[in-house]
């Protein structure tokens, strides 16, 4: 993976404007412009996703996720977008209330572009696939699923690569062995993560493996 130059102080100021962005759509019904100081900073063109998570729950705490696969906007357009868009149009939730802010932890992760796997046969991926390092997409035809390079190891799923492939077959609509099939196209991608320690607190970068 190469490495997206994106700094802790980049994280904090992004996830700043995250979250006063989905307060200021939840008030108004009108995203907050972009302030100069992020439109300077992050123009670079790169895929990111917005995730939020409830705290002081069981089980799964998502709220919402939503982001860009590819990288076709610039990153403070893609925040701009998505940021609202994880609050409000993720289709497996309600919209975010405004009183629930002060419970959700934001969380981005930004993407490196996805690169095909190429195998002969399918076992192949399982070789080619890291868990931890990794975030799938399968693709057939206008179907699509991807899953995060998180989700195979937050809240103790603990999958492997086989699991992680049926998962996203899944995600995309199709079989859980749609993998095995010849006309899937199957791609990995890295990911930076950052997220908040509590809601509206400090920002850390978030490591799924030993570095």
């Amino acid at each position: 993976m190469s490495e997206i130059n994106i700094t802790l102080d980049d994280a904090k100021n992004l996830i700043g404007y995250i979250r006063e962005n989905i307060a200021y759509f939840l008030k108004t019904g009108k995203r907050l412009p972009i302030p100069e100081q992020l439109k300077q900073r992050f123009r670079n063109k790169c895929g990111a996703f917005v995730t939020l998570n409830k705290t002081n729950v069981s089980g799964n705490p998502l709220r919402g996720c939503i982001g860009y696969i590819e990288p076709k906007y610039e990153l403070c357009e893609v925040i701009h977008r998505v940021s609202v868009s994880a609050a409000c149009e993720d289709p497996r939730f309600p919209s975010v209330r405004l009183e629930e802010l002060d419970n959700i932890i934001i969380e981005i992760s930004i993407l490196t572009p996805p690169k095909l796997i190429e195998v002969n046969e399918p076992q192949e991926y399982f070789h080619q696939i890291k868990i931890g390092r990794d975030g799938l997409i399968v693709e057939r035809g206008m179907r699509r699923g991807l899953l995060l390079p998180q989700v195979p190891i937050e809240h103790e799923r603990n999958w492997d690569a086989k699991t992680f492939l049926e998962q996203t077959c899944r995600k995309a609509w199709l079989s859980q062995d749609a993998w095995k099939e010849e006309d899937i196209k199957v791609y990995k991608f890295s990911a930076i993560l950052f997220e908040e320690t509590s809601p509206g607190g400090q920002v850390e970068r978030k490591y799924l493996t030993e570095q």
